[in-house]
């Protein structure tokens, strides 16, 4: 439950720092997190990755991020080092 409450205020906090985000954004972001909740890097890490992410995706996209990133390769290269995952 905590790392749902945690996950929640991340992408909240992270959202209303001026970008604008509709609730598919953060349900996207959230599924993204917890697909990768076993990795080992901070959850602020997951997060800007998982944001960066979600925000190189059309809004019209069905698939979760954990799904689009495996067929968009620069965009996942890209959003690694944004978020300092690698």
């Amino acid at each position: 439950m905590r790392y749902g409450i945690a996950v929640s205020m991340i992408v909240f906090f992270n959202l209303a720092g001026g970008a604008r985000a509709d609730s598919d954004d953060v349900k996207w972001i959230a599924q993204c997190m917890k697909d990768n909740q076993a990795a080992k890097v901070d959850a602020s890490v997951i997060q800007k990755y998982c944001a960066c992410m979600n925000n190189k995706m059309s809004s019209n996209e069905t698939q979760s991020i954990t799904q689009w990133e495996k067929t968009h390769a620069a965009e996942r290269e890209a959003c690694d080092k944004e978020a300092g995952w690698k």
